[in-house]
């Protein structure tokens, strides 16, 4: 079985004094796990036991009880009638920065060790540069709350037992947003500050069979593949379904990068502007913040639409595997501030909808994702795998023009969109490249035939040194007719038209 996890995030609506609970909830939170690291740092030996064990030797450490009443380091000293389950949330946080913090020290030991030997063994004394690590200066957590910390909760309402700074407190508190889904395992919720406003996050667990491996699942003829090329323009994603035996089932054009690019470039263009009036920057102080605040929000939100609807476009197919190119080496062309920001920032959201659709195809039902080598996609015909020329409507059928919309392959007369045809060949290449023949070692003879002495005045021919008899040009050459470097004859066939396809999300720019 596998799992998936993710987090539902809810607004809150709640009484203005209520925030300064939550900001007091907080702070005693963090105090607490300060307080337990600091316990840990002075014994090391804990983060030798499981998380369990740990646990419960911290609270032999710190709490007061019948058995324990004089522990070494009482927790009381910092604030009295902490509750049992808020105690162990921040012991459980404390454990988890002490592992990490611990972890890193350790490496850098091992290299500073290192460093030092290779030094003495060279007979120099070049001391070593770097920095370790250092414990958490100051504490930011997000307190969660455990079972008993909360409680009555339904669609639109929560209770929460809260450090109003003077007495823990019930408070109920409406929750806006999303609902949670039904028949998923509901985690711990959490108290989340964003600006001046508070969130409730609860993680949700679903879990369903475990898909076979890429490989494994590409055995099968019928298995199908949603095979994503992702653009600057025009189109900002082309989906293309097809299954390992070259079936094209449907294509999807998704959203309007166009409008997309120009509304950023638009805004780019306007920071620009401003930065040009004023002529000074102010130091340690975000300019134009408002703008710079819409370009985040318009990308974010244009991320999540094409990936949500990358992944629903491959649930309703049937579709097991996502594929995308490797994009990890793109720069942006010399420009204006404007033109260079707005490829750049481009660029970001292609990696942002890449991430996005990983999950999100993961939370769908164990969609994989994988991605390919980007080589010459959009350059080589998807039927015989030949080179295309590009051009737009209207123009001569001749050459290559990057990002044009249509292109021809000379060799087999395939016409199609550019955009299509590259996609095709993304979910082609991850077929190719899983179904490659493995190069294997070539078994060495058991018994090598023996050389003649030069005096012997004997010469042997090469066929007759050979122990399976002369070489035939017909072995050579394979038996069959589709071997390596054969064309294959089996066509493709076309999926439904393209303005049959539904949309079921749609984008604010289309």
């Amino acid at each position: 079985m596998a799992k998936a996890t993710k987090t539902i995030r809810q607004a809150l609506h709640y009484p203005p004094q209520y925030a300064a609970y939550f900001a007091s909830n907080q702070i005693l939170f963090n105090r607490v796990v300060a307080f337990y690291f600091e316990v840990i740092q002075a014994h090391e030996g804990l983060l030798a036991l499981n998380n369990k064990e740990a646990l419960t030797a911290l609270e032999k450490l710190t709490h007061t009880t019948e058995s324990n009443p004089h522990p070494i380091m009482p927790l009381t000293d910092l604030a009295p009638d902490i509750p049992a389950l808020f105690r162990r949330a921040a012991i459980n946080a404390a454990l988890g920065s002490a592992r990490s913090f611990f972890s890193s020290l350790k490496t850098w030991r091992a290299r500073k060790e290192k460093h030092e030997a290779k030094q003495t063994k060279k007979g120099k004394s070049r001391p070593f540069r770097g920095r370790p690590p250092v414990p958490p200066r100051s504490w930011k957590k997000s307190a969660p709350f455990y079972a008993s910390l909360w409680r009555e909760r339904c669609t639109r309402s929560i209770m929460l037992k809260v450090w109003t700074g003077s007495c823990w407190s019930w408070l109920k508190i409406h929750t806006l947003s999303r609902d949670l889904p039904d028949g998923d395992l509901m985690g711990s919720p959490q108290l989340v500050r964003k600006g001046d406003r508070w969130w409730l996050h609860t993680p949700i667990e679903k879990t369903f069979e475990a898909p076979a491996k890429v490989r494994e699942q590409l055995t099968a003829a019928q298995a199908r593949l949603c095979a994503v090329d992702l653009n600057l323009d025009h189109h900002v994603a082309v989906c293309s379904v097809q299954t390992v035996d070259g079936t094209i089932l449907a294509t999807s054009f998704i959203g309007n990068g166009t409008a997309v690019s120009g509304c950023r470039k638009k805004l780019l263009g306007r920071i620009a502007r401003n930065r040009s009036q004023t002529g000074i920057i102010a130091e340690n102080e975000q300019d134009n913040a408002d703008l710079w605040a819409k370009i985040r929000h318009v990308d974010e939100q244009i991320a999540h639409l094409v990936s949500s609807r990358i992944v629903q476009f491959a649930t309703k197919h049937e579709a097991s595997i996502l594929v995308f190119e490797h994009l990890g080496n793109l720069r942006p062309e010399q420009g204006t501030y404007s033109r260079r920001g707005n490829t750049k920032r481009a660029y970001w959201m292609k990696g942002r909808i890449f991430r996005y659709a990983t999950y999100k195809a993961w939370h769908a039902g164990g969609i994989i994702t994988a991605r390919v080598n980007p080589r010459n996609t959009s350059r080589e015909c998807h039927r015989c795998h030949g080179l295309v020329v590009r051009y737009n409507q209207g123009q001569p059928q001749e050459g290559y023009t990057p990002g044009a919309a249509l292109c021809i392959c000379p060799q087999c007369q395939m016409r199609d969109h550019a955009d299509r045809n590259a996609s095709l060949r993304v979910g082609q290449r991850l077929i190719e490249r899983t179904q490659a023949p493995l190069k294997e070692k070539p078994h060495a003879l058991t018994r090598r035939a023996k050389r003649e002495p030069k005096g012997s005045g004997v010469g042997i021919s090469q066929d007759a040194k050979r122990q399976w008899g002369p070489s035939l040009p017909a072995a050579r050459r394979g038996d069959h007719a589709n071997g390596h470097g054969t064309a294959q004859r089996g066509r493709r066939r076309m999926g439904a038209p393209l303005p049959d396809i539904a949309s079921q999300l749609r984008i604010h720019f289309e």
